[in-house]
């Protein structure tokens, strides 16, 4: 699909309504906003633009699956992370790399089963490890490193898996 809203000049946030907050909604659909929804645990979205609390809760799913900053607001990143169907404007990760980022890859190669080691932030050779194993099993370049590549494998990983 592509999108008709000129991301640069459209934050959307709750209690918003109109034709940008339906593309919005559509785009979420698109991109597996029902999948989302289940997985955490949130009622199905609707195309009907007004950016209710439903609309909100999947966007902040929406964000934290594609490891941008969950605050539920639709910026320019999280329009153009909706249109790509990817994460966007990520740091390249590497050993030696520290912080809240490494900790949701951590628990994101938990969840893949690649990662045994405790979320601790810190990109050390465990995690570095789980990364080319990740890479491995998805025949993409190994060299341990998270860029863009790697970045949309990571996003791929669902948080859960729900029940038919």
């Amino acid at each position: 699909m592509t999108s008709t809203v000129d991301t640069s000049n459209h934050v959307l946030k709750k209690g918003m309504s109109g034709a940008n907050v339906s593309e919005l909604q559509t785009l979420l659909y698109d991109y597996g906003a029902f999948a989302l929804a289940c997985i955490f645990g949130l009622p199905e979205v609707l195309i009907d633009g007004d950016f209710g609390d439903d609309t909100e809760d999947t966007v902040k799913a929406f964000q934290r699956q594609v490891f941008l900053t969950v605050d539920g607001v639709v910026g320019n990143i999280t329009w153009q992370a909706l249109i790509r169907k990817a994460p966007i404007n990520l740091p390249v990760l590497r050993r030696g790399s520290k912080g809240e980022l490494v900790s949701r890859v951590q628990l994101r190669l938990i969840i893949s089963g690649d990662y045994q080691g405790v979320i601790d932030g810190d990109f050390g050779i465990a995690t570095e490890e789980a990364v080319k194993s990740l890479q491995r099993r998805n025949r993409s370049g190994v060299d341990g490193i998270i860029g863009n590549d790697t970045w949309l494998l990571l996003s791929q990983i669902k948080e859960a898996e729900c029940l038919p």
